[in-house]
């Protein structure tokens, strides 16, 4: 299993700005996607933006144009920039990375870090 450390959350006004870090350590031989999902109150946890080994991206309609992921081979991890951000937005985020390492190929997930958008 490995380390996943989340930050860069917090409370920002509606229009603001945030960027959150996820780094991976551990026993990782290969990543072939890291992601990030949401979780808001009452509801299921979606996935918000994905990023895969070859460095395609994949994003939720409702964060397109807004969110930018991006990656750190060298150093195992993800970025998600937000911009333009709205009270919808308030939701835990999860960081999630898909790997191959010593237990074989897992699915791995932050504790979440706390995102509020209000004013």
């Amino acid at each position: 299993q490995v380390q996943l450390v989340e930050s860069g959350g917090g409370l920002v006004q509606p229009g603001g700005s945030l960027r959150l870090s996820c780094a991976a350590s551990g026993s990782i031989f290969s990543i072939f996607a890291m992601g990030w999902y949401r979780q808001a109150l009452g509801k299921p946890r979606d996935l918000v933006a994905a990023i895969i080994s070859g460095g395609s991206t994949n994003y939720a309609d409702s964060v397109k144009g807004r969110f930018t992921i991006s990656r750190d081979i060298a150093k195992n991890t993800v970025y998600l920039q937000m911009n333009s951000l709205k009270p919808e937005d308030t939701a835990v985020y999860y960081c999630n990375v898909d790997y191959f390492g010593v237990s074989g190929r897992r699915d791995d997930w932050g504790k979440g870090i706390v995102v509020t958008v209000s004013s």
